[in-house]
């Protein structure tokens, strides 16, 4: 007697195996089934980013049940079933999106992301170097750079500096500045 697709006993197995975490297991089961899915999302027309959408969906849904799983031999319907539910929501919820025309926003963008995460990271390391410099310079370059500017005189009053000193100092802190390991990347 051949054994039917539900009386399989390496579905069996790989299920067993899947449930105690091999991944091996895993790996057959997802290479054994990925074209039984994508059967699944053709038959709703569905390609590309989609289908691989759905895919992942099904996938997961896999990993969340899989300990739930009355008959592990049911692996192959449990899937198809999945994949076709996980179509129709997705085809679903893409026709409740309503396409807008791209309005020129460019000039109200921030920066790219990766853009805007090179200035943070930036922004981080300099502020690890400036908490690396003694307080006299610290305090000198905040004054130096605080909005509204202060008067060189308030400066040097403060600080207890010859105004001549001021320049001086400015540059030997910002030197210890760029030399600090923190920015030398940057």
């Amino acid at each position: 007697m051949i054994p039917t697709m539900r009386d399989d006993p390496v579905v069996v197995e790989l299920v067993a195996r899947a449930r105690q975490g091999d991944k091996a297991a895993w790996d057959a089961i997802v290479e054994r089934y990925a074209p039984l899915i994508w059967s699944v999302c053709g038959r709703h027309r569905l390609t590309g980013a989609d289908a691989e959408d759905v895919g992942a969906s099904v996938w997961l849904r896999l990993v969340e049940n899989l300990d739930g799983l009355r008959e592990p031999a049911a692996l192959p319907g449990w899937l198809a079933t999945t994949a076709r539910r996980e179509c129709l929501q997705f085809l679903t919820t893409k026709n409740r999106q309503v396409p807008v025309e791209d309005l020129d926003l460019g000039a109200d963008r921030g920066p790219a992301s990766d853009e805007w995460l090179l200035i943070e990271e930036r922004r981080d390391a300099l502020r690890q170097a400036f908490g690396d410099l003694q307080e006299r310079c610290q305090r000198l370059l905040e004054m130096l750079f605080a909005e509204p500017r202060m008067p060189y005189a308030q400066i040097a009053a403060t600080l207890d500096m010859a105004i001549g000193a001021i320049g001086p100092n400015r540059k030997r802190c910002l030197d210890r500045l760029r030399e600090n390991p923190a920015l030398l990347g940057w």
